[in-house]
């Protein structure tokens, strides 16, 4: 169980599998699976690597799998930020958040005071002017492989699903059920690539906490859904399974409301990112006041950087002229079980979540790969 990688390695490395031009075996999953003609990659949207031992009482295969007698098991990390729309379009492009631009759950739009959410995107901005990295699913098809993303039916069309994965095949499923027939269907069909995706885990964790018996009937539902695909499997198919970030309980005493502290709103023109990364957009001139505040405010609890540290640090992988300005220019990021809320710039649903991600911490950015091989 070792680190070889990141989520910006499997795609590319299963299309390599299956012969994609330009791509590379870069996790060497060859080792793991030999040569299949048909691959299913399963994420699960927030089952961390480090909540896997948490799910394991409630998850028979799982558990199989941390113990060795099943599947093979590795340690992989996400991209920065840490959270779903960033690290979906770094599994579907190949490319870090530098490259591709979707560099946070919310982001100001250059020029404008508007903040962008990521998962309520629909054409505006254009999603391949946004996003301008070509996908993964799209040279696949291009290069004559057989692609399906199964997924939830609102999500088909979205700013974020174009962005992320292109235009391949969707197609719909409402559920766990669904989804592991309908990926199952499509590995039945013939050769090539297919993709499914899972958001329940996270938003149970989110709403409730990892450590609540909700996630632990989450858990135990994602751990039939992947038994069912793995059952399901054709004999020249493999199955990896992986996730976008992990997640962490906030109490209430790690929970700092920027907008009930004058001194942490003051020369702050727009609040974007999310609680455990905030991007701050100042007012003209007012970025090194913004920045030594923070620091005096939050030492101990957060990281905060000036946007060319944070660049020049490569959080985000080489970042495109044209990207820059979506990052804050002063950038936050929690430490421990600090999460900076928003409370005047978002729903306040947001204040009443149990868990969160997006920093840097371990249990947020380390994701598992889980091989299975047919036969």
């Amino acid at each position: 169980m070792t680190n070889r990688g990141g989520l910006a390695d499997v795609l590319v490395s299963a299309g390599a599998l299956l012969g994609v031009p330009g791509t590379e075996d870069r996790l060497r999953l060859a080792e793991l699976a030999g040569s299949p003609r048909r691959i299913c990659v399963l994420l699960i949207d927030g089952m961390g690597y480090h909540l896997l031992p948490s799910a394991a009482p409630h998850a028979p295969l799982l558990a199989d799998v941390l113990a060795g007698r099943t599947g093979t098991l590795n340690e992989l990390s996400c991209s920065f930020p840490s959270t779903t729309p960033t690290s979906l379009a770094t599994l579907g492009t190949g490319t870090l958040p530098g490259a591709h631009g979707v560099l946070g759950f919310t982001v100001n739009v250059p020029g404008t005071d508007r903040v962008l959410t990521h998962v309520r995107w629909r054409d505006d901005p254009a999603p391949r002017a946004w996003q301008p990295e070509p996908s993964l699913f799209d040279r696949a098809e291009a290069a004559g492989t057989r692609v399906a993303v199964v997924s939830r039916p609102e999500f088909a069309g979205s700013g974020l699903t174009i962005a992320a994965y292109g235009t391949p095949r969707y197609v719909g499923a409402e559920h766990a059920e669904q989804l592991a027939t309908g990926a199952l269907a499509e590995l039945a069909a013939g050769p090539g690539l297919v993709y499914g995706y899972h958001p329940t885990l996270d938003a149970v964790a989110h709403e409730y906490g990892v450590a609540s018996p909700d996630w632990a009937r989450a858990a135990a539902a994602v751990d039939r859904l992947i038994a069912r695909i793995v059952d399901g499997l054709p004999d020249d198919a493999a199955l990896f399974v992986t996730a976008d970030h992990g997640a962490l309980d906030v109490p209430a005493e790690g929970r700092v409301d920027m907008d009930a502290d004058p001194q942490l709103t003051a020369g702050v023109r727009v609040v974007a990112g999310e609680p455990r990364v905030r991007y701050l957009h100042t007012l003209p001139g007012a970025a090194p006041d913004v920045l030594a505040t923070w620091r005096e405010l939050l030492a101990g609890r957060a990281r905060v950087l000036a946007r060319d540290e944070a660049v020049t640090s490569g959080l985000f992988g080489p970042v495109r002229d044209e990207h820059l300005a979506r990052i804050g220019d002063v950038v936050v990021i929690a430490e421990g079980t600090t999460v900076v809320l928003a409370s005047a710039h978002e729903p306040e649903s947001v204040g009443k979540l149990v868990a969160f991600h997006g920093a840097l911490t371990p249990a947020e950015t380390a994701i598992p790969l889980i091989g299975f091989a047919a036969g």
